[in-house]
């Protein structure tokens, strides 16, 4: 039995990934498996996700037929990372002889006993197989005719009287360290892997979890502990391109942390394609250019930097597209929000933050139709008080930012005096417009930061 060829690296966005989260682990991974493809690098990337697909981009994967990043809830090192696949089997009706024969020329300790429609039924050991020749030994007192006689008929025993049933069955997605015990704490301590047809995929051994390979990790449009994936303590994280400030992911070792003030991460991304003499396929050109447009508000926000509007420039030389229009399209996608869920409506775009001592949340509804988002105000406050209080934050904070008259209205719950005196503003009904404020980054996150 061979080790599985290197993982996929995954390339994953953050917690409640917004277009920018979405489509910089998308282009990413398509320019690192370029990369790897040009200069003869045996790895692959995987583009993930940690949430659902925003409308724009649905809408935008679905015109130019790309698939979307797989959902993924952590990066724990599971049982299919670690267990040895496509074992060695033997069928039912195979005899003892048979058994002992494949376990010496494939060298393995374990072989899976299969019936002819290729079904799971157990295994057989050299261990299993070593005892039924010992239990000849028992005739000793008869002589040695009647030793030998034994052995000769188990020759032509059939291995469903000596295999074992009872192994543990585990699950490729099962996270190890929940069933490490299990297996070191088994007969053979091994455990054999089926899928959902009940046809075993891998074993695991001792050999396979004393030394658990990590999970590879690529971080976009983000590096803070809390908006990473899950188990990301766990995983070995190998790169950063990021537009944000640096937060608290730490490395054992040295890596590429890629990090630029500018107003979108598919800008970083974008740039990374030219500096590499990477072609941008016209759908990829369609996410990144879409990513820029709504992260930088159709290049309206204060984070939207000269870099970003040349990186568009490119993009739409590729797209043959005007990036105002191409904008506006996009936040139409986004729909009315009458029949939006109130969960979805605040926290599709939504990032946790420490503040000194204290967590808050901050979330983005960004809209050319600011009215109807305000007809549920009193909805959106009760749900953010809820939350505020159910998750312990100091206060959580809606932006709606209107797009076209480039400004937000601050809906806020919990400490408003907080949010009182960091912006100097007055919530006493919990909501305040704010004219010219576009960005969460570089307006209010730093603002709340700093503070």
């Amino acid at each position: 039995m061979s080790k599985q060829t290197s993982a996929p690296v995954l390339v994953v966005g953050h917690k409640n990934p917004d277009n920018d989260a979405i489509m910089s682990a998308l282009g990413y991974a398509y320019l690192k498996n370029a990369l790897a493809q040009r200069d003869g690098i045996n790895q692959t990337y995987q583009a993930a996700r940690l949430g659902p697909l925003p409308a724009e981009t649905e809408m935008l994967l679905e015109k130019y037929s790309i698939e979307a990043p797989i959902p993924i809830a952590h990066v724990h090192t599971r049982i299919g990372d670690v267990m040895t696949p496509q074992p060695v089997s033997i069928t039912l009706g195979s005899t003892l002889t048979d058994a002992g024969q494949a376990l010496r020329k494939h060298n393995v300790r374990s072989l899976v006993v299969e019936d002819d429609k290729g079904i799971y039924q157990g295994i057989i050991s050299t261990r299993m197989v070593a005892e039924r020749y010992i239990s000849a030994t028992d005739h000793a007192s008869e002589g040695p005719d009647a030793v030998a006689s034994d052995l000769i008929a188990s020759l032509s025993q059939p291995i469903d009287e000596v295999l074992d049933a009872e192994m543990l069955a585990l699950n490729e997605e099962d996270v190890l360290a929940d069933v490490i015990d299990d297996i070191l704490n088994s007969t053979l301590r091994e455990a054999v892997v089926l899928d959902d047809d009940n046809r075993c995929i891998g074993i695991i051994t001792r050999s396979d979890v004393a030394n658990p390979p990590r999970r590879k990790v690529i971080l976009t449009d983000h590096n803070e502990m809390r908006q990473a994936v899950n188990g990301i303590e766990e995983a070995e994280i190998v790169e950063v391109v990021d537009h944000h400030r640096i937060g608290d992911i730490s490395t054992a070792l040295p890596i590429r942390f890629t990090n630029w003030p500018v107003g979108s991460s598919c800008t970083i991304v974008c740039a990374l394609f030219r500096q590499e003499g990477i072609d941008i396929p016209e759908g990829i050109a369609a996410c990144l250019l879409s990513a820029i447009m709504t992260d930088t508000v159709i290049l309206k926000s204060p984070t939207a930097t000269d870099f970003d509007k040349e990186q568009v420039a490119y993009l739409e030389s590729i797209l043959g597209v005007n990036h105002v229009d191409f904008g506006v399209e996009l936040f139409r996608a986004r729909g009315g929000v009458h029949e939006l869920p109130i969960e979805k409506l605040v926290l599709a775009d939504s990032k946790e933050f420490q503040m000194g001592d204290s967590v808050v949340l901050i979330a983005q509804r960004e809209t050319v139709d600011l009215p109807a988002v305000l007809e549920r105000e009193q909805e959106i406050r009760d749900f953010i008080g809820k939350l505020a209080q159910e998750k312990g934050y100091e206060f959580v904070l809606l932006m709606v930012t209107d797009i076209i008259a480039e400004g937000s209205q601050f809906i806020s719950e919990g400490n408003k005096r907080a949010v009182e005196r960091i912006f100097n503003i007055s919530c006493k009904d919990g909501s305040t417009w704010m004219p010219g404020v576009l960005s969460r980054k570089k307006q209010v996150a730093a603002r709340i930061l700093g503070a």
